[in-house]
């Protein structure tokens, strides 16, 4: 009995028989058979093998008379070996000559009944990349499979496909697969045979083995049907049917297996050969064919596959083209495929497959139909300024403007928007590293036309307005963000731009006397040498290159070196002819410094030096011209630095992947404040029900993203929720929002934006970042709220102030609230809003219109309690209970009607919130009332040192019974005034009171 029997199927392909033949003989290992199964082929294959059998008698030859196709070539041949394994191989393929020794030693000690190998792939007429992409993908490490995981690593899409399901890439135990052929349907199959024999012999295997680097197999890709040959019409439907009868005989087989055994692996094998088939259709037939063979393609696979694998290919297409800076016009294939598939998909019942599918498609060709729209619109403009951008940027609306991603080659491809690629066309994308912005500034010589060519930065614009702006002590004039608002103050529209531009030859930013800058340097040669990562012998090298290529710069070089005055950040616009003359004299000096500098050492701004450099000599190129006297029209303008040009994200509901109900959780802060925001997430999410998801969105506006990234991992371990932060800066911008009590911070109106923001809920709890939960937020979330617009705790100390002998809280409440019951005055640092209800009240512009009003003392928690009063839900006062701030519960709360004032006595017992309202915090003075409850979940957060390192205030004594003698009395007319700057018992007014006793001898 031999160790190995080699089965070979033998049809049609005399032409790479002997060389099979010849390599299998050529093995060092020599226990072996070799059963070649000629398959009635027409052709000397017969011949062939009955030569070698005369001369080796290891070679055995079936010679059938009728042609049954290569499954039952191997069923027949796996039957007539006699070794202990067998090993599968096709007649146009060959065994390296070691290989079988190889496996013969790794069999010996494996104790598997299955091993699969490596393969080198040899490509015959197919694209290299193609080809090193299949050998990288046929050659993956798996590690050792028993049991069920071997028929999943292959078919099951949850294990993403795992292994190959190639019969010829594996040795089998002669046990093993004479059971699996016995047991296979005894018909013809087609193409796709290996994907029903391995699913039958991988359902019987109890074990593999795979040894990725024991090559033991040289495969010749694109030999036969595979690879990438085109085929018609006729032969693609039949392919197609061998598809579907590999696909049958799985469905089969896998129905007569007890307990329902294997139904995923055999429904993931089905899937995966369709898709393989509609691989072909997508590669190897033309445009024209593609259309002619859908109905009987649809007849075959049925019209579900079919419409879920054309909009599968309309999608990927369309991404594709989208990352290659391609364009979509209504000419493309791809529209008329989409409108196949939603023809196919009309009568079939709803499935989430192709849903998705087709809404990314439907996505991808929107956007890249906007693009090409956008292009189509750029490409017309007389004056063209290229806008420079390496990342995602809020960008203005702008046929002028026109956005191009630098460095895109470096970047995968991956589009920003609707800007241009600078690796499209004549290109130097792979040089951005050194060259900055010029790259854009080459793609848009190379390949764009325009009567004026202009750049600037994705932070940095031409000021064009028609009032000068203050600027920094650096010439930048600086302002927040890229809106409609800094479009009108800046003249960047495009009217406004083309009158600004027309009848000039050159603009550029300001020249700026670097002697009235903040530094040690007073030329432009000075300025370059205190630039830490820039090297005065680069400067000087190109300076030296451009006297050589260029003599009559050479008074301007030294000049402009020696001078006091400079234009910054590489921004200009020129007239065609001046900026193509322009480019041709910049690149080949660069080019020259390129090939003579070493920067092979260089840190990464040292690498960014041609960009530098660039800048200086634009400065040369426009001073020689001024100098000869080139007669050229010239404009300076003010330069414009956006502090914040992120792009405005847009939001979107969460869609958790089990369907939990989302509850939104929204909260505001500032960079300051996230160690206190930390801490308030992570009291709620630990005593949160599990049943939930929990949204929790932050607005802020200067939250550091490091900091944001150190809460979101450390958030990361609650599954059920998720943290993101929404910059809000821009939304509020325009209105004058200032508040009226030192502890309330600006953050307190972003309650407002709620509403406008998140319009994809109904719903909404709030929380105020100083304070902690201690009860489930879900039980909060379902407060009932029927017409409410809101639902809040009733204000303990506003009530107590009510009530005060001599107090005006009461006129305030009636006359600037006007509230019919100030009784009902409710605390907003809890909150649930009805968001609904809200946006039908009023809309965002509304709410802080009304906010720019500073008439309020307590700023937004005024505003909501005098617009939403009578419209109000009370919740539990449980749900905001206020600590003891500067003895507040004796002074103040006390004097509230009998029924709150017990009602918030029993809630301190139990609170759900403890809420540090007040100036005194827990991270701010040691003995700050139920500091206990904060610091037990301060202390399992990652600030919380940084929490610590804050408790520097003096120690706050032990709050007493009795209220100290009044400096003013509730009645004097000053307290309107000092009441919005001082609260009672805010640290403020202690002091102001403890300085005029002081002065009274009291």
């Amino acid at each position: 009995m031999p160790f190995f029997s080699i089965v070979i199927p033998a049809y049609n392909n005399d032409e790479f028989l002997p060389g099979c033949l010849e390599s299998v003989l050529a093995q060092s290992f020599a226990d072996w058979e070799a059963v070649v199964v000629v398959d009635g082929s027409p052709d000397c294959c017969g011949a062939i093998a009955k030569d070698y059998a005369s001369r080796d008698p290891r070679v055995k030859v079936i010679d059938k008379k009728r042609n049954e196709g290569v499954h039952l070539a191997r069923t027949s041949g796996v039957e007539a070996s006699s070794g202990q394994f067998i090993y599968l191989l096709d007649a146009d393929d060959a065994i390296p000559a070691e290989a079988l020794q190889q496996l013969h030693d790794a069999l010996e000690g494996a104790d598997a009944d299955m091993l699969h190998f490596g393969i080198s792939v040899v490509g015959v007429d197919v694209d290299e990349g193609e080809r090193r992409s299949f050998e990288s993908y046929i050659n993956k490490k798996v590690e050792t499979l028993e049991g069920a995981d071997i028929c999943a690593a292959a078919f099951s899409p949850e294990m993403g496909y795992l292994q190959d399901w190639r019969v010829t890439q594996r040795v089998y135990s002669a046990d093993l697969l004479k059971s699996a052929y016995g047991v296979m349907v005894k018909e013809r199959l087609g193409r796709a045979q290996d994907g029903y024999e391995y699913f039958v012999i991988s359902t019987l295997a109890q074990k593999q083995v795979t040894i990725a680097d024991l090559v033991a197999l040289s495969y010749y890709y694109g030999r036969g049907v595979n690879g990438a040959a085109a085929l018609g019409v006729e032969k693609f439907i039949k392919s197609a049917q061998d598809f579907q009868a590999a696909i049958d005989a799985i469905m089969s087989y896998q129905s007569s297996l007890p307990g329902n055994a294997f139904a995923t692996e055999a429904r993931g094998a089905a899937d995966k050969l369709v898709q393989l088939l509609m691989n072909d259709w997508h590669a190897r037939l033309s445009d024209e064919d593609k259309i002619a063979v859908i109905p009987d393609l649809a007849d075959i696979i049925g019209r579900d596959y079919l419409s879920i694998e054309l909009m599968r290919f309309v999608r990927d297409d369309a991404y594709a083209l989208w990352c290659g800076g391609g364009t979509l016009d209504g000419s493309s294939p791809l529209w008329e495929w989409f409108e196949v598939a939603r023809e196919l998909r009309e009568g079939l019942p709803q499935s989430g497959e192709y849903d998705a599918m087709e809404a990314g498609a439907e996505r991808h060709l929107q956007d890249n139909y906007t693009r090409f729209k956008a292009w189509e619109g750029y490409a017309k403009q007389p004056v063209r300024i290229f806008v420079s951008t390496h990342k995602p940027a809020q960008f203005f609306e702008s046929d002028i403007l026109q956005p191009v991603q630098v460095g895109a080659v470096r970047s995968g491809n991956t589009p920003i928007g609707c800007a241009f690629m600078d690796s499209t066309g004549d290109n130097i994308s792979h040089l951005n590293p050194m060259y900055c912005e010029l790259t854009t500034q080459y793609w848009a010589w190379k390949n764009c036309d325009a009567e004026y060519y202009g750049f600037c930065h994705y932070r940095r614009y031409f000021d064009f307005g028609s009032e000068r702006h203050e600027e920094n002590a650096w010439g930048e004039i600086m302002w927040p963000y890229i809106d409609e608002k800094s479009q009108r103050e800046f003249g960047l529209d495009d009217e406004n731009i083309a009158r600004a531009i027309e009848g000039y030859d050159v603009i550029t930013t300001e020249f700026k006397d670097l002697r009235d800058f903040p530094a040690d340097y007073e030329t432009p040669l000075e300025h370059y040498d205190a630039a830490p990562h820039l090297r005065i012998e680069d400067l000087e090298r190109t300076m030296d290159i451009l006297k050589e290529m260029h003599p009559d710069y050479a008074e301007d070089v030294d000049e402009f070196l020696n001078g006091n005055t400079s234009c910054f950040c590489n921004m200009f616009i020129m007239r065609k002819k001046i900026f193509q003359d322009y480019c041709a004299w910049l690149f080949p000096i660069l080019q020259r410094f390129m090939d003579e500098t070493d920067m092979s050492h260089y840190d990464k701004e040292m690498l960014r030096t041609p960009g530098h450099l660039s800048e200086r000599l634009l400065n040369i190129f426009y001073r020689h011209h001024m100098r000869i006297g080139a007669g050229w029209k010239t404009k300076q303008v003010q330069c414009v630095h956006f502090v914040h040009p992120e792009p405005k994200k847009e939001l979107a509901p969460a869609s958790p992947e089990d369907g939990r109900h989302v509850i939104p959780v929204v909260l505001a802060a500032d960079d300051n404040y996230v160690p206190m925001l930390t801490t308030t997430i992570y009291s709620f999410l630990k005593n949160a029900s599990m049943s939930y998801f929990y949204d929790v969105i932050v607005f802020e506006r200067n939250i550091m993203p490091s900091r944001k990234a150190m809460m979101q991992e450390f958030f990361s371990v609650f599954d059920f929720a998720r943290v993101r932060f929404v910059d809000v800066g821009a939304s509020i911008e325009k209105y004058n929002l200032v508040t009226n009590n030192e502890h309330i911070s600006l953050e307190t109106y972003y309650r407002f934006l709620i509403q406008g923001l998140l319009p994809f809920y109904d719903k909404v709890v709030y929380l105020d970042s100083d304070l902690v939960v201690e009860g489930d937020i879900a039980e909060l979330y379902r407060t009932k709220m029927g017409d409410s617009l809101i639902a809040g705790v009733v204000d303990v100390d506003f009530l107590g102030n009510l009530n005060m002998k001599h107090g005006d809280r009461m006129d305030y409440a009636r006359e600037v609230l006007k509230l019919s019951n100030p009784y009902g005055y409710f605390q907003a640092g809890v909150l649930v809003l009805n968001t609904k209800k809200l946006r039908a009240f009023k809309d965002v512009d509304e709410w802080l219109r009304i906010a720019s009003d500073s008439t309020f003392i307590y700023d937004d928690q005024d505003i909501l309690n005098a617009f939403c009063q009578d419209r109000v839900t009370y919740l539990d006062n449980a749900w905001n209970v206020m600590n003891d701030c500067g003895g507040r519960i004796a002074n103040v709360f006390s004097f509230a009607p009998a029924e709150v004032y017990d009602a918030y006595l029993a809630a301190r017992k139990q609170p759900k919130v403890v809420h540090y309202a007040g100036f005194e915090k827990p991270w701010k003075t040691y003995r700050c009332d139920e500091s206990e409850r904060y610091w037990k979940y301060a202390r399992e957060t990652p600030f919380y040192e940084e929490l610590l390192s804050l408790l520097s205030g003096p120690v706050v004594p032990p709050p007493g019974p009795v209220l100290p003698p009044r400096a003013m009395g509730e009645n004097n007319p000053l307290r309107r005034v000092v009441d919005p700057f001082m609260p009672p018992g805010s640290r403020r007014r202690e002091l102001a009171k403890s300085v005029g006793r002081a002065l009274r001898g009291r």
